[in-house]
């Protein structure tokens, strides 16, 4: 198929929706778990709740650099998070249901630094895509229409377990470090890190989705998995989360020499239009 302006037009507003997708990862400020306490020197803490100790498995930042894979009712997101640079690295991808050309999307932020890498594939008898450079091009929050949407650092915990797990009615210790529960999804912040049309088609529902969690043997939190019901013509699905390799992902620094550059014109054309 060769078509000369369609695929630009569709990737433009796929490019959009990418962005949102990355940029929905990092943490929802002020939404990190509750970690006080009583005052050093004083009366012992009590045994933790399940819950309690579920929260203090989420990542808050001191566990060193760590992989993240996310998923959600309609992308998947995979990458590193480096709380010592302020960084992540996050990629996601986008398959055109109309032209069959897969879009791949990465960011890179270090320090406020931002970068951007695009690949198309699947593209034999495509005209009219851009032509980017196979580099990570820096981009200029100023020259990006909206500059919200682009991916900012505000914590480690970019998958929003703890918010999540904040808004669980019950949680249950099982074996083998699992826990299982319920969570409300219309309580504190967990919709808006779930998806918020998504957990308004729910309805009655939303205050009831089972979640299962694994925290790993260093007491990092390992796994979170919430099972959203089927609603309406939706069919259910799996929000899920996953750190792996706690204090062993590679650590995150700004691109250098030929493995970088400006973003040019054409990039920011894509992620503002």
């Amino acid at each position: 198929m060769t078509n000369g302006t369609g695929p630009t037009g569709t990737t433009r507003r796929k490019f959009s929706t990418l962005v949102g997708v990355i940029a929905a990862t990092t943490l929802l400020a002020g939404c990190g778990p509750d970690a006080s306490g009583p005052a050093a020197g004083g009366s012992p803490s009590p045994t933790p709740t399940p819950k309690e100790a579920l929260l203090a498995a989420v990542p808050d930042g001191t566990e060193g650099a760590f992989r993240f894979t996310g998923k959600d009712s309609s992308s998947d997101i995979s990458g590193v998070v480096d709380p010592a640079a302020k960084g992540m690295d996050l990629t996601a991808a986008y398959k055109d249901p109309e032209h069959g050309f897969t879009t791949r999307m990465s960011f890179l932020l270090v320090k406020e630094q931002l970068w951007l890498k695009v690949k198309f594939t699947g593209t034999e008898g495509l005209t009219g895509l851009p032509k980017l450079p196979n580099r990570w091009m820096e981009l200029d929050r100023a020259k990006l229409t909206d500059g919200e949407t682009a991916p900012t650092y505000e914590g480690a915990d970019v998958g929003n377990a703890g918010p999540i797990i904040e808004a669980a009615t019950s949680v249950e210790a099982k074996g083998d470090r699992t826990y299982t529960g319920v969570v409300d999804l219309t309580k504190g912040q967990a919709g808006e890190a779930v998806g918020e049309e998504e957990v308004a088609a729910l309805g009655a529902a939303a205050g009831q989705v089972p979640f299962t969690a694994v925290v790993g043997p260093d007491g990092n939190l390992a796994s979170l998995t919430l099972a959203i019901p089927a609603a309406g013509k939706a069919k259910a699905w799996n929000y899920l989360v996953k750190y792996t390799d706690y204090g062993s992902a590679p650590q995150l620094a700004a691109p250098t020499g030929s493995a970088a550059q400006e973003a040019p014109k054409a990039a920011y054309e894509l992620l503002n239009g």
